[in-house]
């Protein structure tokens, strides 16, 4: 997919957008929620020629998919649990999404010190069995490695007592502008794709889902949308719309999701500088920590805290913040201390819950997706993870096919399908280099030539990318262009806040509307804020 043909006539200003949708049209598939699942939906579905719309109430990967730990991974933690069917397509995935998002998605050395003699032995003989599962799908083979190589590859890891450590390979990607390169490749394969616009209730005739009413969030204009197909993806929210379908069957439905949070630090380079990750398999409570090089920061996390309330901007509790920076403290020489904190931020995780699952303990709760198909026809698709989006959408789209939703088409369309701006040729720039022009593939010569190219608002963050980002990336508001176009918020709340007005007036230009700097300045300062006991 070259820049020359992602830059044409796709309707992506806002009146053309909703003019479209206006349109009287039966859509063979109406897909609800814009983040990894259902923008995977979309696409996959698009690509095999049916008629699709995507709505979502907030902006794409609004949600748990711009919040993830940024790694496309096989799961060495499922593979320790024994899930092995769950580890072995996550690492063929890893491998697909890596090939068709260059410039998004990147191999990644892991390494696992070790401070006990067994523990070299004992996980690398679970790393090897890790690289036998990915097979031709692998990235490099697993190393056992002394101490000396434990610390070049380490260089601030924790030396006192170190006796070696093992590596492994696995990958790490930007989330956020995967969600947008997944909606704009959908575009390109004929989807209507519209953030900003809520899905108020479902239609139904004879008892049956015919489609459904939205509401344009912006103007509160309405639309009917009708839809062979209705699919429901909108991650730890999926209840919700469950509910309003079970409610016009007249039968209560139980919830399927219970939400666990995931918290994440970020801290300079410093820190951790090396092109390496750092993996502790087993943390004081069993949990797993990573650090993680990401976009010339370092990312600590993460936390699995149950969680009762769904938030858009879910907060981190206290505790969450001390464990990470405990543990933090106890495998590097040099402890992150709260001041350090550049970012914190929270994603919900869509666990499945199964009838006798225990809500309180998240660790045990299905980390693998799951299809519902309601007595109306709905569709509900939740759980899973970032690196297995598309063999998700697959799935999704299988079931409506054999409920008779979807007429049958062969799959597979996706598997060597590339998304908008990957580069046919390797890129030298990593996804632990800041952010840049690179990050826009072959798109960048398009960003390139539009104005403010040279006017730099933040390092790797120009006005012209500000543009691009309300032309032709369907931002809206700051936040769509610090949070997900431009992923500042995430790696320096108090930097995004102090550029924020700029990008404000820069937005203004271009669309014409409020940007909602206010309600941004409010986020960055959540983001910044270190939580006290």
């Amino acid at each position: 997919m070259n820049a020359e043909f992602s830059e044409s006539s796709l309707p992506t200003t806002r009146a053309d957008l909703l003019a479209q949708l206006a349109q009287p049209i039966e859509y063979d598939l109406a897909v609800v929620g814009g983040g990894a699942t259902g923008l995977g939906v979309a696409l996959d579905a698009a690509a095999r020629g049916f008629k699709v719309v995507l709505l979502e109430s907030h902006d794409f990967a609004k949600g748990t998919s711009s919040r993830a730990t940024k790694l496309v991974h096989g799961g060495v933690r499922y593979l320790a649990q024994g899930n092995i069917s769950l580890v072995r397509e996550a690492l063929h995935e890893r491998t697909t999404l890596l090939k068709n998002a260059p410039h998004l998605a990147r191999p990644l050395a892991f390494v696992m010190p070790s401070y006990k003699l067994w523990e070299t032995p004992f996980y690398g003989v679970g790393l090897k069995m890790y690289d036998a599962l990915a097979g031709e799908a692998g990235l490099g083979a697993t190393e056992f490695l002394g101490r000396m190589d434990t610390l070049r590859c380490l260089p601030t890891v924790q030396s006192d007592g170190l006796k070696g450590g093992v590596k492994y390979w696995d990958g790490q990607f930007d989330d956020a502008r995967l969600a947008l390169a997944l909606a704009r490749t959908a575009a390109l394969k004929g989807a209507l794709v519209v953030n900003y616009c809520e899905v108020k209730r479902l239609n139904y005739e004879n008892g049956r889902v015919c489609g459904l009413t939205a509401e344009d969030v912006e103007s509160g204009q309405t639309f009917q949308v009708r839809a062979r197909c209705v699919v429901n993806a909108t991650g730890v929210w999926v209840d919700a719309l469950r509910e309003k379908d079970g409610e016009a069957q007249g039968k209560p439905v139980k919830p399927m999701v219970a939400p666990s949070q995931g918290v994440h630090i970020v801290v300079d380079r410093e820190f951790l500088p090396t092109d390496h990750a750092l993996m502790v398999p087993k943390t004081a409570d069993g949990r797993v920590l990573f650090a993680v090089p990401w976009l010339g920061k370092v990312i600590l996390g993460t936390t699995d805290t149950p969680k009762n309330q769904l938030d858009y901007e879910p907060q981190a509790l206290q505790k969450e913040v001390a464990f990470i920076l405990g543990e933090s403290a106890r495998y590097l020489r040099r402890a992150p201390k709260a001041a350090d904190v550049r970012s914190i931020w929270v994603g919900l995780r869509p666990l499945v819950k199964h009838q006798d699952d225990d809500a309180g303990n998240t660790k045990k709760i299905s980390r693998e997706h799951t299809v519902l198909v309601s007595k109306s026809g709905l569709v509900t698709v939740t759980g899973g993870k970032w690196t297995t989006y598309r063999a998700m959408a697959e799935d999704v789209l299988q079931q409506c096919m054999d409920a008779a939703l979807l007429p049958k088409r062969a799959g597979g369309v996706t598997v060597h399908l590339p998304v908008v701006g990957a580069t046919s040729k390797p890129m030298r720039e990593g996804m632990n280099d800041p952010q840049g022009l690179h990050s826009y593939g072959s798109e960048a010569p398009l960003v390139a030539a539009m104005p403010g190219a040279e006017v730099e608002l933040a390092p790797g963050l120009t006005e012209a990318m500000v543009r691009f980002a309300a032309r032709h990336e369907y931002a809206r508001s700051v936040e769509d262009v610090l949070a997900r176009r431009a992923r500042l918020l995430f790696l320096d709340a108090a930097l995004a806040a102090r550029i924020a007005p700029r990008v404000a007036e820069i937005l203004r230009e271009e669309l014409g509307i409020d940007p909602k700097l206010d309600s941004f300045l409010a986020i960055a300062q959540q983001y910044a804020t270190v939580p006290q006991p």
